[in-house]
């Protein structure tokens, strides 16, 4: 299960870091696009609309996603875009590069960049992002996570007092990451209801009834890590692609969510190339693991739509098979 999202909040709620969700955010002096293909999967986009199309206003991107489904948002000389294991990665680099930076850091008043909360926020990410390397595919990402996460773990240990039952190594944070809460718990055994087969495909739908309560019981977060660890399980269980739909928040958003994840031991097929034979545009991430999304009005019936998906999907896969086959 990927907790990230949640560890990244109480490391900001620890040490003072304003956190918006629910509502518009007063002025600010710049803003930073982190982990994010195009601008329109950025979460809460609505809040902050008035002040990203403001030229005064500097626009700075931090992202990993490149390729042909992925368009730069970051004003020019402020975008730091380039193939990694995962945003966190580019970030350790960075702060890497600034704790480096003797003259940077006397100028800015920095005395303890890496801290052991920084630490601990990059290696969440990194390890958390890619399961603990298992969803690397490249030669070129699967060298630099090593490295990367090797660095930081050995920080982390460091930093780390003896005895103090704090996390101190890769595999202590990614069972962190992995356990399910109680409430995870009962949002995975709704969600995971009625999953079905077609061919290499596994997946699940929520109807708008059962989204609805989900959401209002157990509240975005929750329902948006669930279905993560959720895609993740079916795509394993299959050995090829596992799919999981559900309607958002009706409070929140006029969309239909859907996240399309391929198996570590399928490689045959890139999801971005799927999305775009699919003919969707509202959608983006990696080779591996992909979401995308649909107005409401467009999915009367999202059993129907998600078996349909499916069966293309399948045919997508087998094809794939088939072109790598010796």
């Amino acid at each position: 299960m990927q907790r990230t999202h949640t560890y990244l909040l109480k490391i900001c709620r620890f040490n003072s870091i304003e956190i918006v969700q629910d509502s518009a955010p007063g002025r600010f002096s710049a803003l930073v696009l982190v982990d994010t293909p195009k601008p329109d999967m950025i979460a809460g986009m609505e809040m902050i609309g008035e002040t990203a199309g403001d030229p005064s206003v500097p626009k700075i991107e931090l992202d990993h996603h490149i390729g042909s489904d992925s368009i730069y948002y970051g004003d020019e000389g402020l975008r730091l875009v380039y193939e990694a294991s995962s945003t966190c990665e580019i970030i350790g680099h960075l702060a890497m590069k600034i704790e480096g930076d003797e003259a940077l850091k006397a100028r800015y008043d920095i005395e303890d960049l890496l801290s052991r909360n920084l630490v601990l926020a990059v290696i969440s990410g990194m390890i958390g992002d890619s399961q603990m390397g298992r969803f690397l595919k490249s030669r070129r990402e699967r060298w630099f996570y090593a490295k990367f996460s090797s660095i930081f773990e050995n920080l982390l240990e460091r930093k780390t007092l003896a005895g103090s039952g704090n996390f101190s190594s890769k595999e202590q944070v990614f069972e962190a990451l992995a356990a399910l809460s109680d409430d995870e718990e009962a949002c995975y055994g709704i969600m995971s209801r009625g999953v079905e087969t077609i061919g290499g495909v596994r997946f699940a739908a929520l109807d708008a009834e059962s989204s609805r309560k989900v959401f209002s019981t157990y509240g975005n977060e929750t329902v948006i890590t669930v279905s993560k660890a959720l895609v993740d399980a079916l795509a394993e269980g299959s050995g090829c692609l596992g799919l999981v739909g559900f309607y958002d928040d009706p409070g929140q958003s006029p969309f239909v969510q859907f996240r399309l994840r391929r198996s570590q031991s399928f490689t045959s097929l890139d999801l971005r190339e799927a999305l775009s034979r699919l003919e969707i545009a509202n959608g983006g991430g990696h080779p591996g693991a992909v979401g995308f999304r649909i107005e409401r009005e467009a999915v009367p019936d999202i059993a129907a739509a998600v078996r349909k998906f499916a069966e293309a999907l399948n045919a997508m896969a087998a094809e794939g098979n088939a072109n790598s086959a010796p």
